[in-house]
């Protein structure tokens, strides 16, 4: 039987600014980097009080999984905002909003009220776009 989930990959367009946004902005930690190849890795970033859940910040690449052709026209739907990959809890979202916008991550809409609670929406560097909820 299944337990839980362990790890979600995002795909971004370069791991370098990924770790930067995630980091640096979002205040992720860091938790693995292993080299796949050249100017490739494994690299998982978690929210400090969910070590238990890694989001791998997979590359967009030619081979493996990935012919050029789809590889550059998945790179394009990235970079449109075609993808959006989940929500992240906060306990003070208009304090976080504040904080986020500061450090130049770019919302899309502002905390609002909504059914299920309230709710702002931001890009990361790549394009995808996530969903910011007070818990």
């Amino acid at each position: 039987m299944i337990t839980h989930l362990s790890h979600a990959s995002i795909y971004v367009l370069d791991q370098a600014r990924a770790i930067d946004f995630y980091v640096n902005k979002l205040g992720f930690i860091e938790r693995m980097k292993v080299p796949l190849g050249p100017d490739a890795f494994w690299i998982t970033v978690s929210p400090p009080d969910q070590p238990d859940l890694e989001i791998t910040l997979m590359p967009i690449q030619e081979g493996g999984m990935f012919q050029a052709d789809v590889a550059k026209k998945f790179r394009e739907l990235v970079q449109k905002g075609t993808f959006g990959f989940g929500v992240f809890e906060c306990k003070d979202i208009y304090a976080t909003y504040q904080e986020l916008k500061s450090k130049g991550v770019e919302f899309t809409k502002e905390p609002t009220k909504e059914f299920y609670g309230i709710e702002a929406m931001f890009k990361d560097d790549s394009g995808n776009w996530f969903s910011l909820k007070q818990s």
